[in-house]
């Protein structure tokens, strides 16, 4: 049913055909910069890679993970149990267009989503029912995400997701009308010589206007490989990569 994707010595995630991970939600988990008194909480989460990504820190927790979709519930709390980490982190199945019945506002300073890129009608639509949703805004859109991380957020807390550079201003108008200000802003490239794939943004809640545009971050080298910057942004997670 489920195959095991090993992240530490201590710690491996449950993947599926329904349920699995990429590099945009590593890199977004990475981006986040998780601190220690942080309440966490990862939308959308699927397969839940990027809070167990965070939970590789034994000091870390206090997360909390939610997705709409049961499979992905389930698959969490599989891993969850596996790992022994019940003390650290909670699922929740829910809807997150309608976080209130769940959570009470202001409850969190740290929320993630790595949202489902693709307008509904766009695209080649996938064929599984699973595949639709993570990838077509079928359940959630950008405004969606916003909205819920500024309902759910502390004052100074930070909400971080991540894009496709198309969308990077509808992200910051919509962030800055529910409050969101966006302060940290990041792109991603596949090579050096190529054109951004990806873009990671953090806004902050209440905060003044003032955006800090980050060095672009490479994942591969002119031979393929991954940098070296990429090579610590998957940590153990790359042991026995060939460098």
């Amino acid at each position: 049913m489920y195959k095991f994707e090993r992240l530490s010595d201590e710690i491996s995630i449950a993947v599926s055909d329904s349920h699995t991970f990429g590099t945009d939600a590593v890199l977004l988990s990475h981006f986040a910069d998780i601190k220690i008194r942080d309440q966490a909480l990862d939308m959308g989460t699927g397969c839940g890679i990027i809070p167990f990504l965070w939970l590789r820190n034994k000091n870390i927790h206090n997360v909390f993970c939610l997705d709409i979709q049961k499979s992905a519930y389930d698959q969490v709390c599989f891993s969850i149990e596996k790992n022994n980490l019940q003390d650290r982190i909670t699922a929740y199945h829910c809807d997150l267009r309608e976080v209130d019945k769940t959570f009470k506002a202001e409850t969190f300073s740290l929320v993630t989503m790595n949202p489902p890129y693709k307008p509904v009608g766009t695209g080649i639509e996938s064929l599984s029912e699973c595949a639709k949703i993570a990838r077509h805004e079928i359940c959630c859109n950008i405004e969606d995400a916003v909205k819920a991380a500024s309902y759910l957020l502390k004052y100074g807390g930070r909400f971080c997701m991540c894009h496709r550079p198309e969308r990077l201003v509808d992200t910051l108008e919509l962030m800055r009308r529910y409050r969101l200000e966006p302060k940290r802003l990041r792109f991603v490239q596949d090579r050096a010589e190529e054109q951004p794939f990806l873009f990671l943004v953090q806004g902050q809640k209440g905060a003044k206007p003032f955006l800090r545009v980050e060095p672009l971050l490479v994942i591969n080298n002119d031979d393929g490989k991954l940098t070296g910057e990429m090579l610590e942004i998957y940590g153990s997670y790359a042991d026995g990569y060939d460098r």
